[in-house]
C-alpha cells in the first residue's frame, strides 16, 4: 500500500526531492498581511498573500511552490477567498502545512517541499484555474450558521503555482490570494475540502474515448455545497457521479467549472459514494505537443502526463478528506 507521503506528493502534482530555495526568483519577500494600497471592492480582506514575481522564459512549464505564515495573529474563521493570477498560470493551490517547512518566502521548484505522514499530511484548502477566482462560502447551513474555514494565527502554508509559457516571450508571473472573514465571535459550521486523486491512470498510444474510473467514499452524513473536477489535455470530458446519477460533467480540461448549491438542502451522495471519471483521447487531435505515439500516465506535467480528480467541499467537517484511487486518508 502507498503511504500517505506518496499519495499527497501524487495530490499535490509533484514529486519528492530536496528542498532548496531558487536564486532567480526573489524569494526573499516575506508576506505581512495586505499588500498594495487599491480599494477592495470586496470590503476589507482579513489578510492577503502576494507570491513575489518570477520571470517565465518562453516555453516554460514548471511548478513553483511558495512559502510562508499567514499573517493572522489570531484565529479567523474565513468565509471568502479571492485570487488573482497572471497570464502564464495553469493553477494554483494553497495548502496548509501541520509539518516542518522551508522558510518563509523560500519559493521551490523540485517537489515543493510536500511531505508528511499522519497529521503531518498538508492540507488543501483553496485552489483556482482561472486567472481570477472567488470562492464564496453558503451564508446558511440550512440552520442559519454560516460555513466558514477554520483558520488558526499565523499557519504554516503554501501556494503551488503550476506555469506553462505557451507564448513566444517570457512571462512575469506571480499569485495574490486574499482571505476574508467572518466577524469575531459569530457562529459557524466548519466546512472543509474532500479531493480524490486517480494514480493508476494509463491511455495507451492512439487510444481514443477511453475512460478511467475510481470510486470513493464520502463521510457519513456529508452535506456537498460545491464540486468539480481537475485533469489534462487529453481528457474530453470529466463526469462525477452519485452511483449511477451524474452530479456534475465537464468538456473543458483547463476551465471544467463547478457544480454548487449555496442553498440547503445542498447536496448528499446518497449512495455514500462519489465515483470520479475521465474520458481521453489520445490521437494527436489536442494542442502540441502531440502524445499520440506514447502511453499516458498519471503525473504532474499538464503537456505529457494526465490527472483525474474530483474535487469539493462539504460539511460539517472536522478535517478534510482525501482519497488516493479508492483509499481514504
Amino acid at each position: 500500500m502507498l503511504s500517505s507521503r506518496l499519495a499527497l506528493a501524487a495530490l499535490a502534482v509533484s514529486s519528492f526531492a530536496a528542498c532548496h530555495h531558487d536564486p532567480n526568483t526573489g524569494g526573499n519577500n516575506n508576506p505581512d498581511g495586505a499588500v498594495g494600497s487599491d480599494a477592495d471592492p470586496n470590503g476589507t480582506a482579513a489578510f492577503e498573500i502576494k507570491s513575489p514575481d518570477i520571470m517565465l522564459p518562453a516555453g516554460t512549464e514548471v511548478t513553483y511552490c511558495y512559502y510562508f505564515h499567514t499573517p493572522n495573529t489570531s484565529a479567523l474563521n474565513i468565509n471568502k477567498w479571492v485570487s488573482a493570477m497572471t497570464p502564464g498560470s495553469h493553477h494554483m493551490i494553497m495548502f496548509f502545512n501541520n509539518g516542518s517547512q522551508p522558510a518563509d518566502g523560500t519559493i521551490d521548484t523540485n517537489g515543493c517541499g510536500v511531505g508528511g505522514t499522519g497529521t503531518n499530511i498538508p492540507i488543501w484548502v483553496y485552489a483556482a484555474q482561472t486567472q481570477t477566482a472567488e470562492l464564496d462560502l453558503p451564508a446558511d447551513d440550512g440552520a442559519g450558521k454560516p460555513l466558514a474555514m477554520a483558520i488558526p494565527a499565523g499557519q504554516a502554508a503554501y501556494f503551488q503555482m503550476h506555469y506553462l509559457n505557451a507564448s513566444n516571450g517570457p512571462l512575469t508571473v506571480h499569485v495574490d490570494l486574499k482571505a476574508y472573514a467572518l466577524a469575531a465571535g459569530t457562529a459557524f459550521t466548519q466546512t472543509d475540502a474532500f479531493i480524490t486523486y486517480n494514480a493508476n491512470i494509463s491511455i495507451p498510444p492512439h487510444a481514443v474515448n477511453l475512460t478511467q474510473s475510481m470510486t470513493c467514499n464520502v463521510p457519513s452524513g456529508a452535506k456537498f455545497w460545491t464540486v468539480s473536477t481537475h485533469s489534462h489535455k487529453q481528457s474530453i470530458a470529466t463526469d462525477l457521479k452519485d452511483g449511477t446519477a451524474m452530479v456534475f460533467s465537464s468538456t473543458d480540461w483547463e476551465h471544467p467549472g463547478a457544480m454548487s448549491w449555496m442553498t440547503a438542502p445542498f447536496y448528499t451522495f446518497t449512495s455514500g459514494q462519489m465515483t470520479y471519471e475521465c474520458t481521453y483521447d489520445n490521437n494527436g487531435q489536442t494542442a502540441p505537443p502531440d502524445n499520440e505515439n506514447n502511453t499516458i500516465v498519471s503525473g504532474p506535467s499538464a503537456q505529457t502526463n494526465e490527472m483525474c480528480m474530483g474535487t469539493g467541499y462539504y460539511f460539517p467537517a472536522t478535517t478534510p478528506k482525501f482519497c488516493y484511487n479508492n483509499l481514504s486518508l
